[in-house]
């Protein structure tokens, strides 16, 4: 419930140039976007652990421990090890959707939009069209490699826990981060564009 929403928030606050995480929920589409993604994606696909209501922790999250400034976490130092964390924060999410009759990947908006993010934080180029340092990964020098090969990296079992094309989100992904490579205000317009959709 988590761990996702902080690595999305991650990973476009680097893009965006957002210092804190409670800064970026003052950023009204990022806010939008990790609710939608913990409400409409990520509780279909929570076990309820019956200790506590997933519900009300990811309201908690939300309009508590993220907002609060207090808590002065990067979005630079949570994008540290990001290659290690996509497999359980979004893989198994990915996962439980195609192994319910209730859930369908293909209905997934918001989870391959983080991923597109992440494939393009791997430039190191911001949505101004400066440049950013990115924080330390152990993959470093395979993502540097592929980072300009995404389907290299979109079918890597080993960082996404899934093979992203072969369950059908691969040329979703692509698009979006096509989309975010528009020129000078891409990475918002992609954001944007996926909220006005509803």
């Amino acid at each position: 419930c988590l761990n996702p929403l902080h690595t999305a928030l991650a990973i476009f606050g680097c893009l965006l140039g957002h210092k804190t995480i409670a800064d970026e929920m003052q950023d009204s589409e990022l806010s939008e976007l990790v609710r939608r993604m913990a409400y409409d994606e990520g509780l279909k696909a929570v076990v309820d652990p019956k200790i506590i209501s997933p519900l009300e922790f990811v309201d908690e999250v939300l309009n508590k421990r993220f907002s609060n400034p207090y808590i002065v976490d990067t979005p630079q130092r949570i994008a540290t090890d990001t290659s290690q964390k996509l497999g359980i924060r979004y893989g198994e999410t990915i996962k439980a959707y195609e192994q319910r009759d209730d859930l369908e990947v293909s209905s997934l908006k918001y989870i391959p939009l983080v991923i597109a993010g992440w494939l393009k934080y791997l430039q190191g180029i911001d949505d101004e069209g400066g440049t950013f340092k990115l924080s330390s990964d152990p993959l470093m020098d395979m993502l540097m490699e592929n980072r300009h090969d995404i389907k290299v990296l979109l079918s890597n079992t080993s960082i996404f826990a899934v093979n992203l094309y072969e369950l059908g989100l691969g040329g979703k992904i692509e698009a979006l981060y096509h989309e975010m490579n528009g020129g000078k205000g891409g990475i918002r317009r992609t954001i944007r564009n996926l909220l006005d959709q509803k």
